[in-house]
């Protein structure tokens, strides 16, 4: 009987503490190397800035390799994360939506009930002859979303700038059960009290078709880039099998969104074995036919869900 007490002194407590880190409002500590959640799929703040014109033009190509965003499918709706986010290029194409932070923002610059879903396409580098105030949004441990301008300008008004956000990023499957909403229409006031607890609300990466394999390199060298990929968005291992060989051969991130082998494997037929980092692998056989050539894209019929 006194232990059951213990175990439930033991669980009220526990509850006790995640109702107050959601409850939180003090910014992450500036000592720490990366903005931390306070709990799975809660929210948290960080600012943003704009680039690339009014048409999105000057986000082309890129730190994750994706070249024209528009024929890989992103479009506008993209941003260059910060080195806390950026994570050196494993976070390309992870998806996260951003909401002005009314509590944070003056008014004026808010477009309160707005929110826009973007995807990591880009990095945005440190600027250290800039304090991290004043220009130099991108400095470590800043969490910061440089987007491109026809985003941004879906939650904030032009002459702004740069506004304070708060986002949420994809929602690993196995916290489903204990996800967090935000409701940007609400007033400041009931932010914290919008950090409710719901069911299975997510915020994925929505992709048409299935996933996009861009080969390049050279013989001995593949160097493939995976684009228009669903869910959860980027990618955690890769590997590969050609057609004349027995086993899977494991591939290794190159940089951004680009994977790449050092077998010899031209005239093959090329099946991949991908994980992302929600943990889901899909196998796709021979989605390279034997013929391939260098610069070419394939497109499969597979796509996480």
């Amino acid at each position: 009987m006194a232990r059951a007490r213990v175990i439930a002194a033991l669980a009220v407590a526990l509850l006790g503490c995640a109702l107050a880190v959601a409850g939180d409002d003090v910014a992450p500590s500036a000592s720490r190397p990366k903005a931390q959640p306070p709990a799975p799929g809660g929210l948290l703040k960080a600012h943003a800035t704009f680039y690339g014109g009014a048409d999105g033009a000057g986000t082309m190509g890129g730190a994750c390799g994706y070249g024209n965003l528009y024929s890989a499918g992103y479009g506008a709706s993209t941003t260059a994360l910060s080195t806390a986010l950026f994570n050196d290029g494993a976070s390309c194409g992870q998806c996260y939506r951003i909401a002005c932070d009314g509590k944070r923002a003056d008014p004026r610059w808010c477009k309160l009930g707005e929110a826009v879903t973007v995807t990591a396409t880009n990095f945005c580098p440190p600027n250290y002859d800039l304090p991290s105030d004043d220009g130099g949004w991108c400095n470590p441990p800043r969490p910061h979303f440089d987007m491109a301008q026809p985003a941004w300008e879906k939650i904030g008004v032009y002459r702004a700038g740069i506004i304070p956000v708060v986002y949420q990023r994809f929602l690993s499957s196995i916290y489903s059960h204990l996800n967090y909403i935000y409701d940007p229409s609400a007033s400041s006031s009931r932010l914290q009290q919008l950090m409710v607890l719901t069911p299975d609300r997510r915020v994925p990466c929505v992709r048409r078709g299935g996933v996009r394999f861009t080969i390049n390199g050279h013989d001995y060298f593949q160097l493939v880039l995976l684009t228009n990929v669903a869910t959860i968005g980027s990618i955690k291992t890769m590997d590969v099998k050609g057609s004349e060989s027995p086993d899977w051969m494991p591939m290794a991130r190159n940089w951004g969104a680009n994977w790449h082998s050092l077998a010899y494997l031209t005239g093959q037929r090329l099946s991949f074995r991908v994980t992302n980092d929600d943990g889901q692998t899909l196998t796709f056989t021979n989605v390279v036919p034997s013929g391939w050539k260098f610069g070419q894209t394939f497109a499969s019929n597979v796509q996480f869900k």
